[in-house]
């Protein structure tokens, strides 16, 4: 609804946000910015008794909990003031975290315990979302926004430079169709502390000119601080004059109020890029704390489930949420982009680890529990091996061991039938007996299996995977390589008959000159390559009926890499295990993947969905796997997947997958501070990193290959654990929850966040289309049940009551009922 309205008409409102946008760790470590905290809220509620009209907002909750822990007095005077409506919440979120990097859960958490946050303390929950600083925004957000009790969202960036957009304010879809109402705020979320005039007329001139209703913030930011004495006097004083449209003290709510009944509002689909791609890869070291933070908590949570249902254990919620509080701290922008002081990563790196440390001792607990109730009759002069399964599928994966006797051993499944074996190396250099097994299981879904170790050699026989020197092959796969480039030649996939490699594959390793500053300021597209690492050393290191692994070493200058490409019995992708010693500076490393294939599709996944790009070389954020289909010289449709286990920048030229493996530019560097030529600075992403990543071949469909499931799999292996002989309730092989291995994926099964002792399960839709799901949970009795409808790249959540005669009932994301409103949504 535009109008002819002068720009400076008094019929026009613009509406005035005094808030503070707080980094709580960024040119400073945690502690400081507690301070700035307690500081910025308690200046805004003295502005309160100054200014009768003044409304404060400040959008992330666990700054909340920070001061009621740390100064009651302070909380009890915001607590009076939300009930006044003069402290407006905004936000609903645990933090403003990065948007792009953290999981689909990670998400889901943010709105979980942030909002269950409000309601418990305030009464209220947010309804408008606010991330005003991250550096791009991923697509699936609307639809956790929706399905956690907010219907609007304020942002940044992207600015107008960066993606054009439909207007200032506009329906923001996500892929499974939820919509919000986002407002990208002109010019800054801050402003100095003195006369907002400036801000004003630089925010005016970047919106439409005629629009009755927009909407500017204002109050010192970034260090806290807030709104000021002086701005607020300039806003009576500028207001005065009569030369602006008429400045009200407002708050994002009562701005998107004055839209909701607008018809004319234009709909953007799709993610809010770019800004700072640098930010994909910047710090290695956080990216993956962070990805196996993540992946460690929702498989505790899983078997601390299956515990307390199977064996009665108590579910741990309070420890859970502890660490997953440490870890969503942790995804705030400043840190998870890896743009913060170096110091500050010694701060997150321990709290990861702590995080970590609970997670871990959480699945001890509950898978010792297990194992401990299994039934396992004593055989002699066997040693009895669980193997548990984390996913609610059915897996066949390598499992590794370390055992006393492993130098001769055999192994047997429960039924005393064969099952091949192989050391491995060890991560122990001990002479003697003690060393790394290797076996290949099929455990059932979210599940368990009991296998055997007895003495003595296995009869030599061979395997299905046959390897030489340069060669690998097994069932469905084989792959060449060539010692000069230390890089594949070919990858057939035996089952369709395709050959993904060109005849002239380019280089694999491939260092790029990357002279932008920290965040990747201004830059589209990491493509100037300076060279590429050379092959060294290529040898088979291992081989067996298990499994053959070739390592290929390379280097440049004088940082080296080892790649080991392990092909296993029965498997359809090629895993790779990585070790990097880097020592390059205002460089960028990224392993890049040539194919043959031509006019191409790229699909990357983003949390809890993917999206279609365009294969033309830009820098994307990407989650734990990116994929090219197309055609083959003869018309074939094939393809490849890239899944990874810690990685977050990609992009796709034509039919050629990149993986930004690293970054090394100062820490904390912005533009446009230039570098002295002889300054001493610190460097990211100097020495040693380890990560993995599978070569997923395919024909013409990607969802055949189900990337989700694999990365799923790649980031939450399966887990050994040697045990005893004992009597018990629990079977040598049983599932606790099966999802179907359908499109709909199960991610989540906890305890309930109320402490009634029901249980969560938490699914998505992964393949883009719509689905009937019949999810079983035996772990519950074998007649329970869920059963749902689910939309192409919808996400559902389901409370599952403990007792077997109470029915199962959808939720939103907050595990609590649905409103008519979101039913039909």
């Amino acid at each position: 609804m535009t109008s002819n309205l002068n720009p400076s008409s008094r019929d026009r409102t613009l509406h005035l946000v005094g808030n503070a946008h707080i980094d709580p760790v960024w040119l400073w470590r945690w502690p400081e910015g507690l301070q700035e905290i307690r500081a910025t809220f308690q200046s805004a509620i003295d502005r309160m008794e100054e200014y009768p009209d003044f409304v404060f907002t400040c959008d992330s909750v666990m700054y909340l909990e920070w001061i009621e822990t740390h100064d009651p007095e302070l909380f009890a005077a915001i607590r009076k003031r939300v009930a006044e409506g003069r402290w407006q919440i905004v936000g609903g979120w645990w933090i403003e975290p990065d948007c792009n990097i953290p999981s689909g859960e990670s998400f889901v958490r943010h709105a979980l315990y942030g909002q269950r946050y409000l309601i418990e303390k305030f009464g209220e929950a947010a309804t408008v979302g606010c991330n005003l600083d991250p550096f791009g925004h991923n697509a699936t957000i609307p639809q956790i926004l929706r399905k956690s009790g907010m219907d609007g969202y304020v942002f940044l960036r992207p600015g107008p430079h960066e993606q054009v957009l439909p207007g200032q304010f506009f329906h923001w879809e996500a892929p499974d169709g939820s919509r919000v109402m986002a407002y990208r705020l002109p010019h800054e979320y801050c402003t100095p502390g003195k006369d907002i005039g400036n801000h004003l007329d630089k925010s005016l001139a970047m919106m439409p000119p005629d629009e009755p209703e927009l909407m500017v913030f204002y109050g010192v930011g970034n260090h806290g601080g807030g709104p000021t004495k002086a701005n607020l006097d300039s806003i009576v004083r500028l207001d005065s004059l009569g030369g602006l449209p008429k400045l009200e003290l407002s708050h994002p709510g009562r701005f998107f109020d004055t839209l909701r009944a607008r018809e004319d509002v234009p709909v953007h689909a799709g993610e809010l890029q770019h800004h700072g791609p640098g930010c994909y890869s910047a710090h290695s070291g956080v990216k993956a704390w962070n990805r196996r933070a993540e992946n460690d908590l929702q498989r505790a949570e899983k078997w601390a489930a299956v515990a307390a249902a199977v064996a009665g254990e108590e579910y741990p919620l309070d420890k859970l949420t502890e660490a997953w509080k440490l870890v969503l701290f942790n995804q705030f922008h400043d840190i998870l982009a890896g743009t913060s002081i170096r110091s500050a990563y010694e701060d997150s790196r321990d709290e990861y680890g702590r995080a970590r440390s609970i997670a871990a001792e959480i699945f001890n607990r509950a898978t010792q529990a297990i194992a401990r109730r299994i039934d396992i009759p004593l055989r002699d002069g066997t040693v009895p091996v669980v193997v548990f399964n984390p996913h609610p599928w059915e897996l066949t994966s390598d499992v590794e061991v370390e055992f006393a006797q492993a130098a001769a051993v055999r192994l047997t499944d429960h039924d005393g039938r064969p099952v091949p074996v192989q050391l491995t190396r060890s991560e122990a250099a001990m002479q003697g007996n003690r060393g790394r097994l290797a076996f290949r299981a099929t455990v059932p879904p979210l599940g368990h299996r009991v296998l055997h170790l007895l003495p003595g050699a296995a009869e030599p026989a061979a395997g299905p995977v046959t390897a030489t020197g340069t060669s690998l092959e097994n069932e469905h796969l084989r792959l060449e390589i060539d010692p000069a480039t230390g890089w594949l030649t070919s990858l057939l996939d035996k089952d369709s008959g395709a050959e993904l490699i060109p005849a002239s594959p380019g280089a694999h390793v491939v260092v790029v000159d990357d002279a932008s500053d920290t965040w990747g300021h201004r830059v589209r597209a990491y493509d100037k390559a300076v060279g590429s690492f050379t092959g060294s050393r290529v040898r088979l290191v291992e081989s067996g009926p298990v499994r053959a692994v070739l390592r290929i070493e390379s280097r440049y200058g004088t940082s080296t890499m080892a790649e080991e490409l392990v092909l296993s019995a029965g498997a359809k992708a090629v895993e790779v295990r990585t070790v990097v010693d880097w020592h390059e500076k205002l460089k960028l490393l990224k392993l890049r993947f040539p194919t043959a294939l031509s006019d191409v599709t790229a699909t990357h996944e983003i949390p809890y969905s993917h999206l279609e790009r365009t294969p033309d070389g830009t820098e994307e954020p990407t989650q734990a796997w990116v994929d090219v289909t197309g055609t083959l010289p003869g018309g074939r449709r094939a393809g490849l997947t890239v899944v990874n286990d810690s990685k977050h920048g990609h992009d796709v030229t034509g039919g050629e997958i990149g993986m930004t493996a690293l970054r090394s530019p100062v820490y904390a560097w912005h533009e446009p501070k230039i570098l002295d030529e002889d300054g001493v600075y610190e460097y990211l992403d100097q020495g040693r990193q380890e990560f993995r990543y599978l070569l997923l071949p395919h024909g013409a469909d990607w969802r055949d290959a189900d990337p989700s499931r694999r990365a799923a799999e790649l980031n939450q292996p399966v887990y050994a654990l040697l045990e005893t002989f004992h009597e018990g309730p629990l079977g040598q092989v049983e599932s606790h929850a099966d999802d179907g291995n359908g499109s709909v994926l199960v991610t989540v099964v906890k305890g309930g966040e109320d402490g009634s002792g029901d249980f969560v399960v938490r699914a998505y839709e992964s393949q883009g289309k719509a689905a009937a799901t019949r999810i079983s949970l035996p772990m519950l009795g074998e007649a329970r049940v869920v059963e749902a409808e689910f939309g192409p790249h919808e996400i559902k959540t389901f409370r599952v009551p403990r007792d077997a005669s109470a029915p199962v009932v959808e939720t939103d994301l907050l595990e609590l009922a649905l409103t008519p409103e979101a039913s039909e949504d």
